[in-house]
Parts: C-alpha cells; sequence; structure tokens
C-alpha cells in the first residue's frame, strides 16, 4: 500500500454531553508504524474510534475525515480495510470455539461463527495463512476462553488481520500480558512491520514503542501535545511533562523501559 492511510483536519468529538477530542490533526501515511501514546483518559480509545467511524466529529466547515483518500464509507467496507484489535473480547460465545475459529470470525466481525454465516474455503486457507503468520499454529484447535492471555492476544490480531493484512490499529495491546507474553506480542509487532503493515498502536507502555516505531504522537487532555521522531520525544523530560510525573528510563535493543 501507498498514499495516505488516515487524515484528519480540525476535529472535534463528543462523547455524551464531554468534549474528548479537542481540534485534532493528524494524517498517517500507508505503510507507517506509529505509537500514539499518553495518560489515561487522554482520549487516544476515542481517537481510534473515530479512525474506524465508530464515531462521528462534530460538523464543522473546517472539518474533514479521510481513510484511505476517501471522505465517505460503506462502514462494512470499510471494516474489511482495517485491522482492529481491541482489549475487550468480543462477545462470550468466542469462549466456546476454537482458535482457528476466533480467526474466522474476523470476516464477519463476529463473535462466534453463527449457523447463518458461510465460510468459504478461500477463508479457510486465509485463516490457515494468518495462523501461520502470527505464530499460532498450535493454538489452531485449543478452546479460545482456556487459552491465556497472551495467546488469546495473539488470536485477537489474527482476527483482526484476517480480513485486511494492511493495516492494523491496536488499542493498548499488552494490557493484562505478562513480562514473557509482552515479549511474544512485541516480537509479532516486529514480523509484522518488516512485512510494511501499517500499524497504530494506542499505548501507555513505553516498552510497547517496537523500534520500527520510528514516530510517536503523543496526547493529553484531548489533544495531540507533541508528534515527531521516537528519540526526540521518548526522553525523560518530555515524559514526564507528559505524565506529570517524574519518569526515568533506559533503553536496550531499541526498546525503551521506563518507570
Amino acid at each position: 500500500m501507498s498514499g495516505p492511510f488516515l487524515e484528519l483536519v480540525n476535529v472535534n468529538v463528543m462523547r455524551g454531553e464531554r468534549a474528548v477530542l479537542h481540534d485534532i490533526n493528524l494524517a498517517i501515511q500507508a505503510g507507517e508504524q506509529v505509537a500514539l501514546l499518553g495518560p489515561n483518559g487522554c482520549g487516544k480509545s476515542t481517537l481510534l474510534k473515530t479512525m474506524t467511524c465508530e464515531l462521528y466529529p462534530l460538523a464543522s466547515p473546517k472539518t474533514r475525515v479521510s481513510i484511505f483518500g476517501r471522505e465517505r464509507w460503506d462502514l462494512t467496507e470499510l471494516k474489511k480495510k482495517l485491522g482492529v484489535a481491541q482489549n475487550e473480547i468480543p462477545g462470550k460465545p468466542m469462549h466456546k470455539i476454537t482458535g482457528r475459529e476466533a480467526v474466522l470470525t474476523g470476516f464477519f466481525s463476529s463473535s462466534t461463527l453463527w449457523p447463518n454465516l458461510i465460510v468459504t474455503p478461500e477463508m479457510q486457507t486465509r485463516a490457515d495463512e494468518v495462523m501461520e503468520l502470527i505464530d499460532a499454529v498450535s493454538l489452531r484447535d485449543h478452546v479460545f476462553g482456556e487459552m491465556s492471555a497472551g495467546q488469546q492476544r495473539r488470536i485477537l490480531i489474527g482476527r483482526a488481520l484476517v480480513a485486511s493484512s494492511d493495516c492494523l490499529l491496536l488499542d493498548e495491546p499488552s494490557n493484562t500480558l505478562d513480562l514473557s507474553a509482552q515479549r511474544g506480542l512485541r516480537e509479532l509487532l516486529v514480523s509484522l512491520a518488516e512485512r510494511q503493515t501499517t500499524i497504530i498502536e494506542i499505548t501507555h507502555h513505553i516498552a510497547d514503542i517496537i523500534p520500527a516505531m520510528q514516530r510517536v504522537v503523543m496526547m493529553r487532555d484531548g489533544r495531540i501535545v507533541a508528534d515527531g521522531a521516537r528519540e526526540k520525544l521518548l526522553t525523560e523530560p518530555v515524559l514526564s511533562d507528559l505524565f506529570q510525573t517524574e519518569v526515568r528510563m533506559t533503553e536496550h535493543n531499541g526498546l525503551y523501559h521506563a518507570w
């Protein structure tokens, strides 16, 4: 893919009676890997939902939202181009199906393979390809609800990729993961980045930002407060200001750790 993935101009978003996003201006090219960093409650997840058209900005003559170069989308069609992996499991029925079946639900944005859904041979082949891509072939026949949190997260990323391998949106992907699962997640994201997958990762964990993410966008109080190169923004003074607390950092093999 080439060209713009996302263009937001003068975007303001309300949730109920509360303004959550204020004057957002953001452009991301296809093939970029970008970390969206900020404290809890700063509007990161709302911004992701704006990217996927789950939420819409306030109407204004200056406001513009363009996704893959288009301002208007049929949401069913857009879902086929965006792989979204959020924190929550997409419904209790998923706990009873296998890893491969859970990946296949990504074609339908469903929580299980309901009887009215038709899985084609092409879908089955694609699911097997994705299971191999995310190094989850061993989970093919495991029950999703009996998997570890790290294994479930890997399957959910596969579910997000199965219908769209070009663009992946991640919302706090390392939440609930232990240290081993966090490492596995980072290794998976590195392999996807090497395939030129567009990755937008929403996080408040500095260690989630893999070396391929050369661009960091910082948010606070519903606004973008910084947008630039990782080496300029991932510093103790900048992070201390962003999180409003004293931050100390170390670096190892291109990964930053903060406390």
